[in-house]
């Protein structure tokens, strides 16, 4: 599968039926890529067929043939889904989320599930109790996380679009890693049911693409308010069109081309965008970005106390791994959550419950509340006076397995995605560089919430 998926829709060369199946090939042809934990054979075959019947029928959806992938931490009723987690290894879902159900609707076929850093906490996909996930363009590279199975299913031309879950960045430096589309809706647009929580104040799902164009249709399947989501957002949706936006006002980050750390290659690449845009006639000014060096610091207080609250559930007495060496309630608790969840994941739960322990909760977690809302709102005031924000995705490209092995230079790798998400904007990298090195790098746009419309019109005719 070379083409995307508009390409192939257009070309009509091919059944549904062939189609899924070449995929489902050559995701065996790469299982060394480790991208897949598991492949729906029998079920995406089943669905190919009845998408083949409703396009003789003339009554297909608008995705009719889009082979697609989850991310594991997604649940699609009657498949496992673990979260990359040795403590839900074996799980089958008992339903399917609203994303799922919205777009098989609309006649998309599901080949599988991807890796992903365990409960999405990682920023290289290292942390799977599964495996590391390898970048398809650099085998010695990693293809950025925590969606980074997601990413790779996509640059690896076995899937079309891809699903990922995006809490500070999650599909963005995964998108900018491997040379893809990497698209973060609004907070509150496209439903979180079904999602696997690590932060509930800042998860959300969003599509991997090689096109705006595909990532847009996938949007316009899955948006929308949802009846079993009440943090959804109860606007009508503006559908993606992808007309041409005009002239825009947009901002760029001084840091982005400043900031220590920041390879000159990016550097060059993003002022280069930003002479071209000007050439244009679009107008374009540099700003500064809000308390950026407290941006990391508040999104993991604050992420981190939601998932200590989010995963206390993972007990092994109601469901999970239970501990077979365990005697009593206490130890089934206690050795239940020491085997089934990694280093990461108790690192977060443990500065979580920090953060939120009664000596420390004022100090940190209120504190960093407060410094959240004064984030969003400068984010938001700038949207009254430009319609985009332009900066890298990354300071980098992809990196070496095991180059980070530092937590704290680890969490850096979100210094330019997190704002996204504490202020619950739209944002997308777009694949617009290649560095000397051969890697791919991104850069990234932001609109003002609900803005998608526009934001991915612009993406499409701007970059």
């Amino acid at each position: 599968m070379t083409r995307t998926f508009a390409e192939a829709r257009s070309a009509a060369a091919t059944s549904v039926a062939t189609s899924v199946q070449a995929a489902l090939k050559r995701a065996e042809e790469h299982k060394h890529l480790n991208a897949f934990l598991e492949l729906f054979h029998d079920s995406a075959l089943e669905q190919a067929a009845r998408v083949e019947a409703r396009v003789k029928a003339g009554d297909a959806g608008p995705l009719a043939g889009m082979v697609l992938s989850i991310k594991d931490n997604i649940c699609y009723k009657g498949h496992k889904v673990s979260a990359a987690s040795r403590i839900l290894e074996g799980f089958t879902s008992l339903y399917s989320a609203t994303v799922v159900e919205r777009l098989l609707a609309a006649d998309a076929v599901i080949i599988g599930r991807t890796n992903c850093d365990e409960f999405a906490m990682g920023s290289s996909n290292e942390n799977s109790a599964f495996g590391n996930v390898l970048n398809p363009l650099d085998h010695t590279k990693v293809p950025g996380g925590s969606s980074g199975g997601a990413a790779a299913s996509v640059a690896a031309n076995i899937a079309h679009v891809a699903l990922g879950s995006d809490t500070g960045g999650s599909i963005r430096q995964p998108a900018s890693f491997t040379g893809t589309v990497g698209f973060k809706p609004t907070y509150g647009r496209v439903s979180r049911y079904g999602l696997i929580a690590f932060a509930s104040s800042f998860d959300q799902i969003g599509p991997f693409a090689h096109t705006v164009d595909d990532t847009a249709a996938v949007y316009n399947a899955m948006a929308g308010h949802d009846p079993k989501d009440s943090t959804t957002s109860r606007r009508a949706v503006e559908p993606a069109t992808l007309e041409h936006p005009g002239k825009l006002r947009i901002a760029y980050y001084r840091e982005g081309l400043e900031r220590a750390g920041m390879d000159p290659e990016v550097v060059a690449h993003l002022q280069a965008h930003i002479d071209r845009l000007k050439a244009d006639g679009h107008t374009v000014e540099p700003i500064s970005v809000p308390l950026l060096d407290h941006q990391v610091p508040t999104y993991y207080i604050l992420a981190t106390a939601e998932a200590s609250s989010n995963l206390a559930r993972f007990d092994g007495i109601r469901y999970g791994h239970r501990s077979t060496k365990a005697n009593g309630v206490d130890e089934t608790y206690r050795l239940s959550r020491s085997e089934g969840f990694g280093p990461e994941v108790k690192r977060r739960i443990l500065l979580g419950t920090f953060v939120l322990s009664a000596g420390y909760y004022d100090a940190y977690y209120a504190q960093a509340q407060r410094v959240r809302r004064i984030i969003r709102d400068h984010t938001l005031a700038t949207f009254a006076d430009y319609d985009l924000i332009l900066s890298p995705t990354c300071p980098t490209t992809a990196f070496a397995h095991g180059a980070i092995t530092d937590p704290v230079a680890m969490y850096l790798q979100d210094i330019f995605t997190v704002q996204a998400n504490l202020a619950g904007t739209p944002a997308i990298s777009l694949p617009t560089g290649t560095h000397s090195n051969g890697l791919p790098f991104g850069v990234q746009l932001t609109a003002k919430p609900f803005d998608e419309a526009r934001l991915l019109a612009a993406s499409r005719h701007l970059f």
